[in-house]
């Protein structure tokens, strides 16, 4: 059986029909209650044009559910070698059409993932629950495409090639796609822990290793940003980027510094904060490039910006610096990603200082250190150190950073007198 949903009229907003088509070619065409605007329907796919946009994510959410109910009910008709009732499929019919919030069928796939997430809240960040609703919404979406819910018995190596190719036909990224069949492996190994038996060993993708241009701010660029001249408006912009390659912290936790976090460590300032997203202490020399700017701005940090703002200001700086090589990057294009050649300027976004500080003193600085430094951990690891900062490891990132430095002799002298008489000592 083949379904398809139409619209019919000339109305703006036209009603939506659900089209049935046996293997003979006889159609059946059975009305719904919903309706759309022309304007945004996909008449090749039959569905919405862009299931991103909300009003036509929650229309998408019913047709799906719609036609997996229609499936199922005409399925097990066949089963059971009974009649169809018309009667019965427009009850169907309006039952989905009139709620979005019907549950999940006990013990389904769906269902066991949105528990899941629900009894890990309070473990979990917000961008961390956001990620893992995505997977449940593709997953839904996916049934939808399949007609036909997933029980855990149906989830395994077939249920991992179905979800492949829908991706592909689809258009999502294979990354996307990877990254949702490591989540309900994630979910499954939870059930096996409490008792349930299941088929996570076989959720297993093969992973295509392509090379990656990771886009970061080397020195040379660096330097440029540092002895461009700026607007007074993109100044603190400027000063916030400088800082996010020498201190390699997510804009969240960048834009919450402030002189009250500074303390001494043998004698040499430090910020010492808590990451937001992992909970992790941090306890970070600063570096030289870092008190100069404070120095500039009166022994503080510069003005605070939105991630907004930030984001769309960093881009002028570093047009302005004269950075614009060509760079190979993956965008949004319509609602599905696509590689484009734009210039670097237009790429850049707030994550690119954790990058750069990670790129720029890979190789001459221990990586442990460097980890310690960006708060990157397997799990063990941040439960070993998040009672407490590891000053030693702190001190060894210092040596580093001020190490044969006479820029920073000079700063560190003129900074750290202005500092010392009020800031903890952390020895």
């Amino acid at each position: 059986m083949f379904y398809k949903y139409i619209l019919k009229g000339s109305e703006a907003t036209s009603p939506i029909f659900l089209v049935l088509t046996d293997e003979s070619g006889t159609k059946l065409t059975l009305g719904t209650p919903l309706r759309v605007l022309a304007a945004k329907w996909d008449h090749d796919k039959g569905k919405p044009n862009n299931t991103y946009v909300k009003n036509c994510k929650r229309l998408n959410i019913k047709l799906d559910r719609i036609k997996i109910a229609v499936a199922e009910y005409l399925k097990e008709k066949e089963c059971n070698k009974k009649p169809i009732s018309r009667i019965a499929i427009s009850r169907l019919i309006k039952k989905y059409a009139a709620n979005i919030d019907i549950p999940y069928a006990e013990g389904s796939l769906l269902r066991h993932m949105e528990d899941y997430i629900t009894k890990r809240g309070h473990f979990i960040s917000a961008g961390t629950r956001s990620r893992y609703m995505v997977f449940l919404r593709l997953l839904e979406r996916f049934e939808g495409y399949q007609l036909k819910h997933y029980d855990l018995e149906s989830v395994d190596s077939v249920f991992v090639k179905e979800l492949l190719n829908f991706g592909i036909n689809e258009q999502y990224s294979t990354s996307t796609i990877h990254r949702t069949v490591d989540f309900v492996r994630t979910v499954l190994n939870h059930l096996e822990k409490r008792g349930l038996s299941t088929f996570a060993y076989e959720l297993e993708v093969r992973q295509k290793k392509s090379p990656q241009q990771v886009l970061t701010l080397n020195e040379d660029e660096l330097i440029k940003i540092r002895n461009t001249i700026m607007p007074a408006h993109l100044v603190a912009a400027k000063d916030w980027l400088v800082i996010s390659c020498y201190v390699g912290q997510r804009v969240s936790d960048l834009m919450n510094f402030t002189i009250d976090m500074l303390v001494m460590v043998g004698g040499l300032p430090c910020i010492s904060f808590v990451q937001q997203k992992t909970q992790k202490e941090i306890l970070l020399p600063l570096h030289p490039v870092v008190l100069d700017i404070m120095s500039k701005n009166n022994q503080a940090f510069p003005p605070r910006l939105s991630k907004q703002k930030y984001n769309k200001q960093i881009k002028q700086v570093v047009q302005l610096a004269g950075i614009n090589s060509l760079v190979k990057v993956r965008k949004r294009k319509g609602y599905r990603g696509q590689e484009l050649l734009i210039q670097k300027w237009e790429a850049i976004s707030s994550h690119i200082g954790r990058r750069s500080f990670a790129s720029n003193f890979y190789g001459k600085i221990p990586t442990p250190l460097l980890m310690e430094a960006t708060g990157h951990s397997t799990e063990q690891m941040f439960n070993r150190y998040i009672s407490n900062a590891d000053t030693e490891r702190t001190r060894a990132l210092m040596a580093y950073f001020y190490e044969n430095s006479q820029e920073a002799k000079v700063t560190t002298a003129k900074i750290s007198s202005l500092l010392k008489d009020w800031l903890v000592d952390a020895t």
